[in-house]
This record gives C-alpha cells, structure tokens and sequence, in this order.
C-alpha cells in the first residue's frame, strides 16, 4: 500500500444461508467503487468461495484494515491476507441496524440457533418499488398526542395503581385483564384488555417513545387498532400483519426504521421490530400457541421480549385473563412485578355440576340460556368443530378407524357416509376391527351438531356457528345463539347475556402437560366477553381448574402448577432441550455436552428413543436444564449441530443417500415428549 492511499475497507457480512456453520461473520474487501455504498445494514451480493457461488447477506459493520506488523517484527511473512470483494450493494436502505442484529445474535445464542433465521422473521423480501419510493419522500416527523389522549391514557390506567408510573420507570409487569367488554366512542365493542393496552401505548407515545405490541391474531389487531384509532396520530400506528401484502410489509418495515416514535402492532414477528428509542413491548395472552414461533430457531414471543427488554430498556407488560406459568415464575423469581388492579374484578361463574341424567348441559344452564334470550345473544362454547368429530362401534364402543391409514372416522352431516378425518376416504362399507359390527354411532357432537340440537331446543332462536370452517367476527345484540369452538368466539356488541361452557372434561381429558392452563384460559377468555353481571356456567367440571375459573383465581393456580412440576422437573420450572438425529451425531452431542456441563443431574437426560413413524436409525433424546446452566447447554449444543453438519458434509458420496441435517436441536419446548 503507498504512502497517502486510502486505506482497504472491509465489511464483516452474515450470510443469508440455511447452513449452521455459515453462521458467523465472514470479512469481504469493499472494492473503491462501492465503499460509500457498501455501509452497516445494507444488502449484498458476496461469492462463496466453498460453494461457487453468489449468495445474499447483510453488512454488519465496516473497519479499515489493520496494518499486520506483529508477523514481521518475529520474522514472518506479514503479507495481508487475501479477502474476496462484495459483487454488488443491493439497495441503498440499511435495513439491518445494529440493535436488530445484536438482538437477532442474542435470541439466537439463547435458542442454539442461528441469527440468519431470527432476521428472515424480523427482516422482510425487498421490494424494490417501495424502496424507491420511500428514498424519494421526506422522512417521517413525530407528530405530537393530543392532550385529551393523554388524559385518556391516564384514567384507563388508573384503576392499576402505580401502573403508569412503573411503565414510565421501565418495569417489567404482570398484569390481570379486567374480564369485560367496552364500547369505544366508535361504537364498537373491544375486550377491556385492547383499551388498556392502547392506554398504555399512548402514554409511552406521548413521552416521545417508540411502542411494540405482540397479539396473536388479526382479530387481537383489529382489537387493539380500533381502541387506538384517534387517540394517536394515523401515521405512527405502523401495523405488522400477516395479511398485508409484500409491498406493504415492506413499506411498513421502513416506517419502524425511521427516527421518528411509532406504534407497532403485529403477531409474533412483531417483537423483533426495529423501532428507535424503544419505551414499551406489550404481549397480549402469552400463552395463546400463536405466540409460539414454528419456524427455527422455535423462540416464543415471549422469551424474545424479555431478550430485547433487557438489551434495549423500555417497559415490558405482559396482560392477559390468566397468568401462564411461565410468567409466574418469573414474577415468584422478583424478574417480573405484579401489577394487581386496586379492585379486582371477576366474571360472574357458575359451577353446574354434571347432571344425574348424564345430560350435556345442566338444567341450570338451559334456564340460564332461556332467560338471557329475552335481552340478547347467548355463547355457547363446544369443543370441536364439525358434526359428530368421533365416531365409535355401535356395539363395543371401541374408536371407529378407517381401514387404510388407521385414522378415526368422522360424520360431516346426519346419515352420512363415514369418512377419514386423516385421508378423506369414505368408509363404506365399515367394519369394526374388535367385533365385527357394521354399524357406527356418533360418540361426541361438533359445533355444527349442537347447532342442530340447540336449533330443535329454541324454534324461532336465530342460530349462528363461528368455528373454522364458518368465521364470525362479530354479532349484533339482538337474541341469538352463537356455537363457537374455543379460540374461535366472536365478539358480541355490549357483551353475552350469558356464557354456556360445555364439554370442559373432554377439554381436560387431553394428555398435554399444559392442558389445564390452555383450559383455563380459553374459559376465562370466554367468560371475559360476557356483559358485566352475566352468568358464565362451567358445565359438569369440577376439580382445581373450575375451582380457579369461579373465584377467578388465575394466578393462584399457575402457582399450583408451578409447584407441581417442580419435583417434577418439567417446564417452566426447568428448561427443556428436544434433540433427534443419527445414532453417531446423538451420541457424540450428548457426551460433549456432559463435558461442557458436568452440573448436570444423573436424571437430566431423559432417552434417547426411536423416533415413531420415522428413519428407524433416528433418536430424539430431551435434556432438562437449570436456567443458570443454559449458556453452556445452548453452546455446547450447537457446536454439536455444526461439527454434525461439517461431518455429514465431508462423508465420501458413495455411501448412499445422506439425510440433509444429522442433528437437530430445539430449546424451550413447551411440550417435552418422546
């Protein structure tokens, strides 16, 4: 290099790949042409030199080149290194600020993942028209709350004392959703849970602050829009959905880069959102499964949130009718504050104990629907959808199962033929594997059923079924009964007259370890859309789950569970690792895991076992874990994944057909099985 010449620039880039040993940053030589492009966050075009290729990454940071002297004064060779250059800069937008990749290095670091995953959640395709347009406009300015809003604000957040003050202060809370509905000035009616929500959004607003809000589906983000919808400025209320089209998730994105404080509101995705100045991450009903991210590295909204509170500050509230376990502890642990309200509120419940004639809905909840029809509709929440979902043998009672693939049989309609709930063939002719009978009878009754039985019950009753198959949003107020599968219920305007729980000990009968949470939650959920003073009846379910849905007792039941599952050693009381690959890879992830962590206890490792219905030489084994052990477990796991990966890659071909990934890990499952 001459004396005077501009220093070589270099670009350390994360390479957008699938493979686990690209995970890290690979340094690329920024040629002259590009170095006033080639800057922290941009899109580029690099070769790989191992796979003869171009692929895509992001530029993460930029340094001049180091002048290597310590080589020469020992007498080495101190030739620089040969660095390959970046092709090309894609785009002239840094879409990838440094917070988001520490963020996305950090969620990944705690799951055994890898970072390129985390961002093609958090990070959308570029569109290039958007992009365009967007240079072209002028920047966003923050426009000012209103003062009535952010009186507004204040007298939501006043029934919780010290709420506002500890969001300000930015706390980490738990707070209990009042169970009702409320009607905005719009004159649509939300849950008391949205307007809560946006009052807390518009105080951060107000302060100058940038918000995230975490809900699970769009009917929790039309929610919540509708209770913001002026009470803050239409250009900082930035909405991530999934029903938004390319271009106006990309255009979207943009908006939450920009300096200028937003709202945003999104699904899961949502609280990865690169927003500036961060003052609040709000997550409604965390232990809805929506929250729970599918795709590697398989982190939940929640554990995120809690990630990126403790990187970049700001208050994090997580609201819902019931306390997941997985926030109780947190709060038993003094991580999370409880935020009770000065007067707690509760729906109105009624236990109806099971009915001596064995019937499916008490006596007490047929006089309790009868008499709410006189003012307006009635919610009828059943278990499954559909017209009889099960189907037993007429005479031994044994499960129906279709003779091709073993699955169970299912009526779509009254006298229909049989059919496979798995493959969709028709089972006619059908004959019980155990007896030998011809015949089927229906064994459970799907919403569309009790529709009929409640239509032949109450002549001249409107009858509206909300489930999969027939989405309701929302119902007027005059008399109707409205059958709706759990999750599914729509919002009726002023609330139900009356709440009707049906099916509850064929909910709880489910194997699930969180199966009595998930109940509780979509009881109380119900419940919470019942007009003020409503009876909501739990029909035929005793035990602690119904003891806790009556006294609206939530948090005093996580705390059961909690204490339940902790000699138990089972989440959350623990963490739990489900890792499935080859004999080779399991045993040698699993040995250099005992010697990364020699804390771990003897009944730490629950297998390994075959994996049903899989290759025969595939293992899934589950490791139990402290949470002090959870960097070196996370570690050492993934080392294992890379060193299989490099392995798996270095095999001679002609051993036949490899699987494409011999190891695979995944932290924090919810529901450890084998």
């Amino acid at each position: 290099m001459t004396s005077g010449a501009a220093p070589q620039r270099i670009a350390s880039v994360l390479i957008d790949s699938p493979l686990p040993q690209l995970d890290r940053l690979f340094d690329y030589a920024v040629p002259s042409e590009l170095r006033g492009d080639a800057v922290p966050g941009v899109r580029v075009r690099v070769p790989l030199r191992t796979a003869g290729r171009v692929v895509d990454g992001f530029v993460v940071g930029v340094r001049d080149a180091e002048r290597e002297t310590d080589g020469a004064l020992a007498g080495l060779d101190a030739a620089p290194r040969p660095l390959s250059e970046i092709e090309s800069v894609v785009g002239s937008v840094p879409v990838l600020p440094e917070r988001l990749y520490t963020l996305a290095r950090r969620v990944a670091d705690r799951a055994a993942g890898s970072a390129g995953d985390v961002l093609r959640l958090a990070v959308p395709k570029r569109m290039v028209r958007v992009e365009k347009l967007w240079c072209a406009a002028d920047p966003p300015v923050a426009e000012p709350v209103t003062d009535d809003s952010v009186a507004w604000a204040r007298a939501e957040l006043e029934p919780f004392p010290q709420l506002a003050e500890a969001i300000a202060e930015s706390r980490r809370l738990a707070v209990d959703a009042p169970p009702a509905p409320t009607r905005l000035p719009s004159g649509e009616t939300v849950g008391r849970w949205a307007t809560l929500l946006a009052a807390a959004a518009t105080q951060v607003l107000a302060a100058g602050r940038s918000v995230v809000l975490v809900v699970p589906d769009h009917r929790d983000l039309d929610a919540v829009a509708a209770a913001l919808e002026g009470r803050v400025p239409a250009s900082a209320l930035v909405r991530d959905d999934s029903r938004q089209s390319g271009p106006a998730r990309y255009g979207a994105y943009l908006r939450r880069l920009a300096a200028a404080p937003c709202i945003v509101l999104g699904n899961r995705s949502a609280v990865y959102a690169p927003v500036t100045d961060l003052g609040l991450v709000g997550v409604w009903d965390d232990g809805d499964p929506l929250l729970a991210e599918p795709l590697s590295p398989g982190v939940h909204a929640r554990d995120a949130a809690l990630v990126r509170q403790e990187l970049e500050g700001g208050a994090l509230l997580f609201l819902g009718h019931t306390r997941t376990t997985d926030v109780e502890r947190l709060v038993s642990i003094g991580w999370v504050d409880d935020a009770p309200a000065a007067r707690r509120q509760s729906a109105r419940v009624v236990l109806s104990p099971p009915d001596d004639r064995g019937a499916r809905i008490p006596s007490a909840a047929w006089a309790a629907a009868r008499a709410a029809l006189a003012d307006g509709p009635v919610l009828v929440q059943v278990a499954r959808p559909g017209y009889a979902p099960t189907l037993v043998c007429a005479d031994c009672r044994r499960p129906a199962r279709c003779a091709h693939c073993g699955g169970p049989l299912r009526a779509r309609r009254p006298g229909s033929v049989p059919e496979c709930a798995w493959c969709g063939r028709a089972a006619n002719p059908w004959t019980c594997g155990n007896c030998g009978s011809t015949k089927v009878r229906m064994a459970s009754s799907g919403s569309e059923r009790t529709a009929d039985e409640l239509g032949r019950a109450f002549p001249g009753v409107r009858i509206v079924v909300a489930d999969g198959a027939h989405q309701v949003l929302r119902v007027d107020a005059r008399p109707a009964l409205v059958i709706a599968t759990r999750g599914a219920e729509p919002v009726a305007d002023g609330g139900y007259r009356a709440v009707l729980l049906l099916d509850g000990e064929r909910m709880l009968m489910s194997e699930d370890l969180r199966i009595g949470e998930s109940c509780l939650r979509w009881w109380s959920n119900a419940a919470a859309l019942a007009h003020p003073g409503a009876p909501v009846h739990l029909a035929g379910v005793v035990g602690p789950v119904a003891r806790a849905l009556a006294t609206w007792s939530q948090p005093a039941y996580a705390r059961g569970e909690l204490a339940v599952r902790a000699p138990l050693r089972m989440p959350p009381a623990v963490r739990v690792a489900a890792i499935e690959g080859v004999p080779a890879a399991m045993t040698a992830a699993l040995a250099a895991l005992r010697e990364a962590v020699p804390a771990l206890t003897d009944d730490a490792l629950v297998g390994p076992v075959g994996i049903e219905g899989a290759d025969a030489a595939a293992q899934r084994a589950l490791v139990r874990f402290d949470y002090g052990q959870g960097k070196a477990v996370a570690e050492s796991l993934r080392a294992s994944v890379v060193h299989a990966a490099l392995t798996s890659r270095r095999a001679p071909r002609d051993r036949g057909a490899r699987p494409r990934n011999t190891l695979r890990v995944r932290l924090d499952v919810l529901e450890p099985e084998l």
